[in-house]
């Protein structure tokens, strides 16, 4: 199982303090079957972490793992903040990717809204050949209210991840039956665990498969995975047969 969100680095943002703590995180994505991990530290929210900080923490940890023996493989990114200024951003080299071959970006939107210029800028990206991952739109207020609004997006050749604690009813009842008809509708292409520590945002990645291969089936659960090792390989691959969710719940 490849988790393509997760927050393990210890000591750069909200995630584990230290690394002892990013130790017992990562026992746990173990136990519950997790062999890779993209970590995705966050930048250009609260916290600004970059690109070669980044490389040097996932270095680190990386060491202290195969140290321990854990058989857990890390790769670097981050959780990107969307600004209008990201082109430049990306165009200087300050971004890190989800993939070596820099196509695919993990996209964080504010919570309570879908900035205008989203759907420019992603334009722009699709233009350069990159594609963005919207992370957790169940969890964000625009697509909540209007969770068709991911359509345009799915329609330019980007993705949508949601987020394990979602559909496993962690965030209430509400969120849940969203993730449940994004699934349904095909809006969200994968699964990831957005894990920020044992106490606080858990992965929970067992758990949701389980939910969605006994709902969906395991054709589902087999497509998810296939579409994470795609994008950490930077191979192609695209949002398929979602459709406009009728019934709001």
């Amino acid at each position: 199982m490849i988790d393509l969100h997760c927050h393990i680095l210890p000591g750069i943002d909200d995630g584990p303090k230290t690394v002892k703590e990013s130790i017992a995180m990562a026992e746990e994505a173990v136990r519950q079957g997790i062999t890779h991990i993209l970590c995705t530290p966050h930048h250009n929210q609260r916290f600004t972490n970059e690109k070669a900080d980044v490389l040097l923490a996932v270095e680190d940890l990386q060491k202290e793992l195969d140290r321990q023996s854990i058989p857990l493989t890390l790769f670097e990114g981050q959780e990107v903040r969307i600004k209008s200024n990201l082109i430049d951003e990306i165009k200087s080299g300050k971004i890190l990717f989800a993939d070596v071959a820099d196509r695919y970006l993990l996209a964080e939107l504010p919570t309570n809204s879908i900035p205008e210029y989203t759907e420019s800028l992603f334009y722009e990206l699709r233009q350069m050949g990159i594609v963005p991952i919207i992370v957790h739109p169940e969890r964000n207020r625009g697509f909540q209210e209007s969770p068709n609004l991911l359509l345009p997006y799915l329609n330019m050749g980007c993705l949508a991840q949601l987020t394990a604690p979602s559909i496993a009813g962690v965030y209430g009842k509400q969120i849940k039956k969203l993730s449940e008809q994004l699934i349904e509708h095909n809006l969200v292409q994968m699964i990831a665990s957005d894990a920020h520590s044992r106490k606080n945002r858990d992965f929970y990645m067992e758990k949701a498969y389980k939910i969605v291969g006994k709902k969906y089936g395991i054709e589902v659960i087999n497509k998810m995975d296939q579409t994470c090792r795609d994008i950490i390989n930077g191979t192609f691959t695209k949002a398929e047969n979602y459709k406009y969710i009728r019934r709001i719940i």
